[in-house]
């Protein structure tokens, strides 16, 4: 049995009927469950009372656009895995939403087995981040906690411990944050983030990484202006020095 045929709820947001019943269709025959939306407000109050394992979200929405329907989901602390769907692909709109708390976001049009490929992803992420096994398998890559000068880092519950605040990671800050500590000590570039991270082609604006770096840096930085732990390379990307030497 594939990975598909595993039962997942979905909620997919979408407004144009027709593609709305195509994703129905298609992903109900894959094996999910699926409940459909058709615009933001409907989706934040599903959302809310109900649980789902990923959201695919159109951003071009009557009343709520996409983007802020995921800024409202973060900023209520929902971290359900969350796709952007949308017409919209320029490197700006691909930054706005990943800063609005996107963990993916797949251009329109998109072939069905792209965007099946990219939803079983998202799902297997999630599943190697939340797994209770806490053995040699790290939830899925070998790395299920990582602690750093007074720092922690729960990769499979999505938290983050520091300065004695506990702070709840997207999908796509864990996976960043996961990758730099993998290749702690190393200069990373801001392309191969891109490519290995998120998936993106080079060329997509990488103001994307560094409001995430930004983002990071207020999490684990006593002084966020002058990292010591995160820190730029300049001209090429970021390095990650766990002893903040």
């Amino acid at each position: 049995m594939s990975a598909a045929r595993v039962t997942a709820r979905v909620l997919v947001v979408e407004d144009e009927a027709h593609l709305a019943q195509g994703l129905l269709f298609n992903l109900r025959a894959e094996g999910y469950e699926v409940t459909l939306a058709n615009d933001g407000e409907q989706a934040l109050a599903l959302l809310e009372r109900e649980r789902f394992d990923a959201v695919l979200l159109d951003v071009m929405l009557p009343g709520k656009s996409g983007f802020e329907v995921a800024e409202e989901l973060r900023q209520a602390q929902n971290y359900v895995p969350l796709m952007m769907l949308t017409a919209r692909g320029r490197p700006e709109d691909v930054l706005q939403g990943f800063t609005a708390g996107a963990d993916d976001y797949l251009p329109k049009p998109f072939d069905l087995s792209i965007l099946l490929a990219r939803l079983n992803g998202l799902l297997r992420r999630m599943k190697w981040h939340s797994a209770v096994d806490r053995s040699a398998s790290g939830g899925g890559d070998g790395l299920p906690y990582f602690e750093f000068a007074g720092r922690k880092i729960d990769f499979e519950n999505l938290r983050l411990e520091s300065q004695g605040k506990e702070i709840h990671l997207t999908l796509m800050e864990a996976d960043l944050l996961r990758y730099l500590v993998r290749n702690q000590g190393r200069s990373v570039s801001r392309k191969e983030l891109l490519e290995q991270v998120w998936r993106l082609r080079e060329d997509t604006d990488t103001r994307a990484i560094d409001n995430f770096i930004v983002r990071l840096r207020r999490y684990i930085e006593d002084e966020p202006s002058e990292p010591r732990y995160l820190r730029t390379v300049r001209g090429i990307g970021y390095s990650f020095v766990p002893l903040g030497e």
